[in-house]
């Protein structure tokens, strides 16, 4: 049984309290290595070797630490069949996926932050017959970033790779559901000479090292994406200790379908939105409103190509989708498919768990669901499932479908269907959520701010949005 160790100084290293926990392979159901369960003393040591090397790394031109993260860009895609395998493996997820979104999105998110610093400006301000302000830019110091289970390796350099642009030592935690890529990521780091102790990477549960992380008084700000109710406790822990926040959180968002779309673009996109990685993304289109007059043609066509998806093991290359990421997991998505049964809703297909054939058959596989006749305020219609579960509900106008898409504490994305442009405009404006995608969905320009309103988060990510959340602005004024 193979042990994953921490990354630690720039060598891996066994937890110093010698615990592990087991990590279990979605598609079998079996554990197939052991995690480390560090905490604080792990995290106390990992932050000593951030603060020996945070003078070397800040002192570097960004030049400098830009080619050693075009370096560790560029591992990445050399051991691209390494790090899809071990994506696929750990989450669940088809192979394809993990070859066409993860992998190559994380080496995107390296490279793009290794050359973005290197146009990073910095403003003045004229005063005229007086003097001149101008404001630099400066890394914070030493900063945790903890990532979540659904896009291992690709959130997880969505956060590291601004953080090391800008100059800080990070203390990073990925996932204990999903380590293993973040586990590899040490290996690239050491070969694309990356400083000892800039980039220090430590497993275990969010309740030993995750907390002791949010609790260091010497890590100056927590960026962090998972789950709402999370994201408030490091809100009350970190706030306090004046920390800087980013925080990514949950997400319920609409897909409103009018009757004037494109139809065949707008089905096969919709698929994608609703089940893309078992519909474990947090940008998942969960509730879907379709305009009166379009219903029951969306509906027909919608469940039966819904009903013809394969779900199947991670390596068969027929799959469309592969397992959901853990046991609990699975059954909560099922709990959410119950209650949706008592509060009135119809099951048009799916619903249930599926059962492959040995070695698959303890697998974590549910079948694509479709609900329709909830109520737009329900629960099933309000919380977080996170699974491959979506509802779909007539709209008659505009105003409807607007009470209905703004009903819930989320606030992160939406889709919007339509041929007309000033209907897009305005509806555009009036949803309540950070990303609007108008007849598209996950379509992802790095230098655009990401982020939610209400519950799905405080702060933006990507782009200069990142740089600025990962440096600290100092005024400098300059008298005549």
């Amino acid at each position: 049984m193979e042990k994953l160790q921490n990354f630690i100084n720039g060598e891996y290293c066994a937890p110093i309290n010698g615990a592990y926990i087991d990590n279990y392979e979605p598609a079998t159901g079996n554990v197939y290595s052991l995690i480390p369960n560090s905490d604080e003393k792990d995290v106390a040591l990992a932050v000593e070797s951030a603060e020996k090397a945070f003078p070397i790394w800040s002192a570097m031109s960004n030049e400098e630490r830009s080619e050693i993260l075009i370096k560790l860009s560029d591992g990445i895609k050399n051991r691209m069949d390494e790090f899809v395998a071990a994506e696929s493996r750990d989450n669940g997820k088809p192979l394809s996926l993990a070859a066409h979104v993860d992998i190559p999105r994380a080496i995107s998110n390296f490279h793009f932050f290794a050359t973005a610093i290197t146009h990073f400006a910095s403003e003045s301000h004229y005063m005229v017959g007086e003097g001149v302000n101008y404001t630099l830019r400066k890394p914070i110091g030493i900063v945790g970033c903890i990532s979540p289970w659904n896009l291992p390796l690709y959130l997880f350099s969505w956060k590291i790779a601004p953080a090391l642009a800008a100059g800080n030592c990070v203390i990073a935690k990925p996932s204990e559901i999903t380590p293993y890529t973040a586990y590899l990521l040490g290996k690239v780091a050491q070969e694309a000479g990356m400083p000892n102790g800039v980039l220090n990477i430590l497993h275990g549960l969010g309740s030993s090292v995750g907390d002791a992380i949010v609790k260091h008084p010497k890590i100056k700000a927590i960026s962090f994406t998972g789950g709402t109710k999370t994201g408030e406790y490091i809100a009350k822990t970190a706030a306090p200790m004046f920390k800087k926040l980013s925080l990514e959180l949950g997400g319920k968002n609409p897909n409103i379908i009018f009757a004037d779309c494109d139809f065949d673009e707008m089905l096969k996109t919709t698929l994608r939105s609703s089940f893309a990685n078992q519909g474990q993304i947090c940008l998942c289109g969960s509730r879907i409103f379709v305009e009166r007059p379009l219903y029951e043609k969306f509906k027909t066509a919608f469940v039966e190509k819904v009903a013809k998806t394969t779900v199947s093991n991670p390596t068969d290359p027929k799959a469309i989708l592969g397992a959901v990421v853990s046991k609990p997991h699975m059954e909560k998505v099922l709990s959410y498919v119950q209650l949706a049964k008592e509060e009135g809703g119809t099951i048009l297909t799916g619903g249930e768990q599926v059962h492959l054939e040995v070695p698959y058959n303890n697998g974590y596989y549910l079948r694509p669901t479709v609900i329709e006749g909830l109520a737009y305020d329900c629960r099933t219609n309000q919380e977080e499932i996170f699974g491959p579960v979506v509802t779909i509900t007539p709209f008659d106008t505009e105003e409807e479908v607007l009470i209905m898409a703004n009903s819930t504490q989320y606030g992160l994305a939406a889709t919007l269907w339509t041929t007309d442009l000033k209907r897009a405009h305005r509806m555009a404006d009036k949803i309540d959520a950070g990303i609007v995608w108008v007849n598209a969905w996950l379509v992802r320009d790095l230098r655009t701010p990401f982020g939610g309103m209400k519950a799905s988060g405080v702060g933006r990510e990507g782009g200069e949005e990142a740089l600025r959340f990962f440096t600290e602005p100092k005024n400098v004024y300059i008298s005549y």
